[in-house]
């Protein structure tokens, strides 16, 4: 069954692993790149990730111009919610976005050395958002 649009945005909202997907640029030739990726969200809002400015994932996007996140879980029922959309911003990441994101991901006594260690080894970050255009969900209930 469809989530209504309520339960598709609270469901998003929680931190799950995304899967990120993203025209691979090669003209119907390759796959698109699909990774997994840390992402925030709040209900109504803009998605937003992080990566570094030259990554493989930043120039795809750039080039696309929008991509996907495709979220789930098994448990208590088999749930998901896609979503896509285009590109709206593209910005300099801040520390105070990375400790946000990684306080929705990492146990509090670890958010600090994270931050602290990749805002100095993984180069320059941006945040990328995507405004939330096409949404696919389900709840499958208790298969």
């Amino acid at each position: 069954m469809a989530l209504n649009r309520a339960e598709r945005e609270q469901f998003l909202a929680e931190p799950h692993i995304a899967a990120l997907a993203v025209d691979s640029g090669e003209g119907g030739r390759r796959a698109p790149l699909t990774v997994p990726i840390w992402y925030q969200y709040e209900p109504g809002g803009d998605v937003w990730i992080m990566t570094e400015r030259d990554s493989r994932k930043a120039k795809l996007i750039g080039a696309a111009g929008r991509f996907s996140l495709m979220v789930e879980r098994l448990e208590p029922t088999v749930r998901y919610v896609s979503v896509e959309g285009p590109v709206v911003a593209t910005e300099a990441a801040t520390r105070e976005q990375l400790h946000e994101m990684a306080s929705r991901y990492l146990p509090a006594e670890k958010v600090d050395g994270y931050v602290e260690t990749s805002w100095k080894e993984h180069g320059e970050q941006v945040v990328i958002r995507l405004s939330p255009e096409r949404w696919v969900s389900s709840d499958l209930g208790s298969v």
